[in-house]
């Protein structure tokens, strides 16, 4: 059935929106507790008066979200994350983290509301939008950088490799200036490892 909405009910819609609802939701909640007014399509005249009646309401929450989309237009919301081998993250930053950002700047939306232009599964800037009213949107911008922790860990150890490749190859530069021939290194699994260490603690 459908209902006209004379309260903002959170998951649902704003005031004045036409909503499809359960039957029973509708007759048994939404309307006793004047949350909402059946919308009778029929009726032009009942039509009217709805909106008649909603007015202030309305205005009331149009400036509301006006207010929130002056605080929100423009925003940038930093976001640390740890990321993967392939560089995305761990999951992705959804439209309820966003909110809970959001919340902490004060400014309290619902996350149905909030809708990403692209997924955010990888470090960058993402654009947002915020439905907040009928006809007032808010954009604000999500940046997702790498935990500083892990960013040091990993600067560590590419340090390390780099390391260990030019010691092999100043090694290998020796052995040829000696004459000497080295032997291709087989580099083991992670599986072939642990037999070899296990086998080397058998033998002692």
């Amino acid at each position: 059935m459908k209902v006209i909405l004379t309260e903002k009910v959170r998951a649902l819609g704003n005031i004045g929106e036409i909503v499809n609802v359960s039957p029973g939701f509708g007759r048994n909640y939404l309307v006793p507790n004047r949350l909402a007014v059946l919308a009778d399509e029929g009726s032009k005249k009942q039509q009217i008066h709805n909106e008649k009646m909603l007015a202030k309401k309305i205005a009331g929450e149009k400036q509301s979200a006006l207010n929130a989309k002056a605080k929100i237009d423009g925003m940038t919301i930093e976001m640390i994350k740890k990321v993967g081998g392939s560089g995305k993250l761990f999951g992705t930053v959804t439209s309820a983290d966003l909110a809970k950002e959001l919340e902490k700047k004060e400014v309290f939306v619902e996350k149905r509301m909030i809708t990403a232009e692209n997924a955010i599964k990888s470090l960058g800037v993402f654009d947002v939008k915020v439905k907040l009213f009928k006809d007032v949107e808010a954009m604000f911008k999500v940046k997702v950088v790498i935990d500083p922790k892990q960013a040091e860990e990993m600067k560590l150890k590419q340090e390390e490799a780099a390391k260990k490749k030019a010691e092999d190859k100043a090694k290998e530069a020796q052995m040829l200036a000696d004459g000497v021939t080295a032997e291709p290194v087989v580099e083991l699994t992670e599986e072939q490892r642990l037999k070899a260490e296990a086998d080397r603690l058998l033998r002692s």
